[in-house]
């Protein structure tokens, strides 16, 4: 059989490398083809190999191990002559190969920054590919935290770089989105200008690192390692609290790095002002750049990552379904994606159609504990009453002992059994600022330690609240 030849006209072979882009497109989804596909340029045919470049190493290695097959596929489809694909580093290959990792070395522990002799190659953490700009729903809780990410990642990288915050510290409660739009401010860069020396990684993991460094004696080298970066990125910085010595040289890096208008990036579960055991001149500095709190999500937010998840993972849900969990499950994203993946197992796994019925019956453990969940409305009703004032009383002005003093008790209990942040709570007291929050609370606690019947009135009412519909 005689072997077929490869087109002569590179008109040809651009059109139906476009066709297969489409079709790239089409099947893996806009937000992946974004992150992982966009970049790929046709370079030259040789005989029966397509040869694709990319610019980093990072996306051949990725890229070859992902989509490779289907690439050649699609490339068959259109061309019977083309057998094989070559996937490699075009472009700035040298500097690119000197400072991406393999992939298979950053699924394990991701950093921008190169190793040199005798460096710790973990110092990094691993970035999650899931955790991208494009994969990000906007929502009114989010939309600031959003938006600044977007505009640091984009003045990170290319010929015009500057620091618009420095440094951008983003706040909320658990399973909110912090992280995810720290990795997508990282991806962004690594993606974009691969050259930028980068290192993301949790306070705990600096912590570990500079312990380390101590035990070593090679303070000067974990030194050069953080204060040499373009990007420095802190995930629950709040963890440093109460750690004296890491704080301490977490000060002076922060400020090294300020200094050389380096970009700091940092998260936690709390503002700055709110972090408890974190020294004044440490949250005053970290106050500095922009603070951008990410609020609990919305029934309209949830519903739209519901889809946006269901649409990625090409699974057609029937809406109920979806607005049943959004108004179900209200505590973070997290276990609302969670949920999702188990009724989506479930049915892949039985065979089972999905229904409300079913997601009820996949969910029931989850779905209880949600409906046991504590509200901040239901706290004040129940103070109130215990107290004998109004409900009113938990919204006014009113300082009177006998009705500021059961207010206190109600924040601190929203405090404690709430995901709620301060600023939130205070808005449900009649718009109060989170100090006076934050006053309550820590005034209520100093009081119990010496007021055995107060003691004793906030652990009936934890108890009356915790159990109420339980089954």
């Amino acid at each position: 059989m005689a072997k077929p030849t490869m087109p002569a006209s590179g008109g040809d072979m651009q059109a139906q490398w476009a066709r297969v882009r489409g079709r790239l497109r089409e099947e893996f989804g806009e937000a992946a083809f974004r992150s992982w596909l966009k970049s790929m340029t046709l370079a030259e045919v040789d005989e029966n190999c397509v040869r694709i470049g990319v610019p980093t190493r990072f996306l051949r290695d990725w890229v070859a191990a992902h989509y490779a097959d289907r690439v050649r596929a699609l490339w068959n489809a259109e061309n019977a002559a083309v057998t094989a694909v070559d996937i490699f580093v075009s472009g700035g290959a040298a500097q690119a190969e000197a400072i991406a990792p393999s992939a298979s070395a950053a699924r394990e522990k991701e950093t921008a920054v190169p190793a040199e002799p005798g460096e710790d190659k973990e110092i990094g953490a691993a970035l999650d590919p899931r955790f991208t700009f494009e994969n990000f729903v906007v929502g009114k809780p989010n939309e600031l935290a959003h938006a600044a990410a977007r505009r640091v990642a984009e003045s990170s990288v290319g010929p015009g770089r500057s620091v618009p915050f420095n440094p951008l510290f983003l706040y909320g409660g658990v399973g909110l989105g912090k992280t995810h739009l720290m990795h997508a401010i990282a991806w962004h860069i690594r993606t974009h200008d691969p050259s930028r020396k980068l290192i993301y990684l949790s306070a705990e993991k600096f912590m570990y690192q500079f312990i380390r460094a101590l035990r070593f004696k090679d303070t000067m080298a974990f030194k050069g390692q953080f204060r040499s970066v373009d990007v420095l990125m802190i995930d629950d910085v709040q963890f440093i609290s109460g750690k004296d010595s890491t704080q301490e040289e977490f000060f002076h890096t922060f400020n090294a790095l300020v200094d050389q208008n380096r970009q700091v990036i940092i998260s936690a579960d709390k503002s700055p002002s709110d972090l408890e055991g974190m020294e004044e001149r440490m949250r005053s500095r970290l106050g500095w750049g922009l603070v951008a709190d990410i609020h609990p999500t919305t029934y309209e937010l949830r519903l739209g990552i519901l889809q946006a998840k269901a649409e990625q993972q090409r699974m057609q849900i029937p809406i109920k379904v979806l607005e049943f969990l959004a108004h179900k499950i209200t505590s973070n994203v997290r276990e609302l994606e969670g949920a999702l993946n188990r009724i989506i197992a479930h049915a892949q796994l039985v065979g089972r159609a999905i229904s409300i019925e079913s997601a009820q019956e996949v969910l029931h453990d989850l779905l209880r504990a949600n409906d046991r969940r504590v509200t901040i409305d239901e706290i004040q009703k129940r103070v109130a009453e215990h107290y004998n004032i109004r409900l009113a009383d938990m919204h006014s002005a009113r300082r009177a002992r006998a009705v500021a003093r059961p207010r206190q008790v109600a924040m601190y209990l929203c405090k404690q059994l709430t995901p709620r942040s301060l600023p939130e709570i205070g808005r449900k007291f009649g718009g109060r600022d989170h100090t006076t929050v934050m006053h309550a609370v820590r005034k209520i606690e100093e009081l119990r330690a010496n007021d055995r019947t107060l003691a004793e009135d906030i652990e009936l009412l934890r108890r009356m609240l915790e159990t109420r519909g339980a089954i």
